[in-house]
């Protein structure tokens, strides 16, 4: 009998191994998608549907990065907005999978790229800079675009704590901001913009199971407050995406990775 009891114990211990395993594989590659709703009087009666994404940190989705290209592709936005953290920073060969990444998704829709701070860390933003644009990313340092009706907006990540750069809104038309960092939403809010897409802290990296608290972020400390969701301060609703890939910590326990869709549409003109 106790032959048997020691067997159903290993069986029992390699199913643990195995299932925790299995859960830890699902939790770090297996892309969530959510959806948001918003509205907007500045916005035409068609709407506009914006895929945002974050923080992949040169991390790939199947052969190539094959799993998030079709994902993002099925949803058939109107652009692609990344904020940031495509690459990390001590890792130089991750610029060229930076670049087949932003060719891959910039065939599915126009891509709007702002720095993070493993791009401003690396030594070769200036050459990583240039590649995204080559690979078709309209690059958006400290400056401003007019597309689908809207402004669209991107502060350098190295110019987000100095706030000179804030004043890109414009008095007319809807106004989006693409940010790295998500708390410094006051600044954006004074400055006049409509939403704010951010990224940054990977959702807190461990989440707090049926909760939506986040363990840690960087520039926030333990249980941040800007992690993930939809964030109001006065006209300003910043959206923020729990991002794709990992930095230093390389696990992410209940918070899958995050890609992120938002519809805004005119209820008046509908």
């Amino acid at each position: 009998m106790e032959a048997v009891y020691i067997v159903l114990i290993c069986i029992g211990c390699a199913l643990f191994v195995f299932l925790t395993a299995l859960f830890i594989w699902l939790s770090n590659n297996l892309i969530h998608i959510s959806r948001y709703r918003q509205t907007s009087e500045k916005v035409g009666k068609e709407g506009l549907r914006i895929v945002h994404l974050s923080d992949l940190h040169a991390k790939r989705f199947g052969k190539g990065g094959a799993n998030l290209f079709k994902k993002v592709a099925s949803l058939k936005p109107d652009f692609i907005a990344f904020t940031g953290d495509i690459i990390h920073k001590y890792r130089p060969r991750d610029i060229e999978a930076a670049g087949e990444a932003v060719s891959a998704l910039s065939k599915i829709a126009p891509l709007y790229f702002v720095s993070g701070n493993h791009e401003m860390r690396s030594r070769q933003y200036k050459r990583l800079k240039q590649i995204l644009i080559e690979a078709g990313a309209r690059v958006l340092d400290d400056e401003c675009d007019t597309a689908f009706g809207v402004n669209i907006c991107g502060v350098n990540c190295a110019s987000i704590k100095s706030g000179k750069y804030f004043s890109l809104a414009k008095e007319e038309g809807l106004n989006i901001l693409l940010a790295h960092f998500p708390q410094y939403i006051t600044r954006y809010s004074s400055a006049g913009y409509d939403f704010v897409l951010c990224g940054h802290a990977h959702g807190g990296q461990w989440r707090i199971p049926f909760t939506d608290i986040g363990f840690y972020s960087p520039g926030q400390g333990l249980l941040p407050k800007y992690t993930s969701g939809v964030h109001i301060f006065g006209n300003t609703r910043e959206i923020i995406s729990r991002g794709l890939g990992n930095s230093e910590c390389p696990l992410r326990l209940f918070n899958r990775p995050e890609i992120v869709v938002i519809d805004i549409v005119n209820q008046q003109k509908n």
